[in-house]
């Protein structure tokens, strides 16, 4: 395989030089200093990794960056925009959603694209969800909450009643 030369990451598209067999956790971490992305288990079990390809959520450590292509990636850097948390960033601090904080990263990164996917889970799809994202302190209750709460704030205003006065 080749080198990879240009990897578009949050939005940006980055020069790299890595080789295609590298993992796409190393050359995140490594060649653009994204460090935000966590190495925990490297077997593709604990979801500490996780970042986002065009929307879907995979395990970095596993993933060659030759296999990327011209595909997005998000990572958790790529979530905040013009300053602003996003609104699950936000719910994970205001319940306390994280302790040690080694799997916040790839826990945010899952629960972003399981919002996308269905906006309005139910606890037992977010479990189902997370399930392949561990985390070593316990506060899975915290993690459901903080994604309900997240998909509370960022409901769609049409699905939001409407007030007297409010115009369509």
């Amino acid at each position: 395989m080749s080198n990879v030369t240009s990897l578009s990451v949050n939005g940006v598209a980055r020069p790299c030089d890595a080789d295609a067999a590298r993992s796409l956790l190393s050359v995140l971490r490594d060649d653009l200093a994204l460090t935000g992305t966590k190495y925990g288990c490297g077997e593709g079990q604990c979801g500490a990794c996780t970042v986002l390809v065009d929307g879907v959520p995979v395990r970095s450590c596993l993933t060659p960056v030759g296999t990327v292509g011209p595909q997005k990636i998000t990572t958790v850097e790529g979530l905040a925009q013009d300053g602003k948390l996003h609104a699950l960033q936000q719910a994970f601090l205001d319940l306390g959603a994280l302790q040690c904080g080694y799997c916040t990263s790839g826990m945010l990164m899952s629960g972003v694209a399981l919002l996308a996917k269905n906006p309005h889970p139910t606890d037992d799809e977010i479990v189902r969800f997370m399930d392949g994202n561990l985390c070593r302190c316990g506060t899975y209750p915290r993690i459901v909450a903080a994604i309900q709460q997240a998909a509370r704030r960022t409901a769609l205003p049409s699905a939001q009643p409407s007030k007297p006065g409010d115009t369509p």
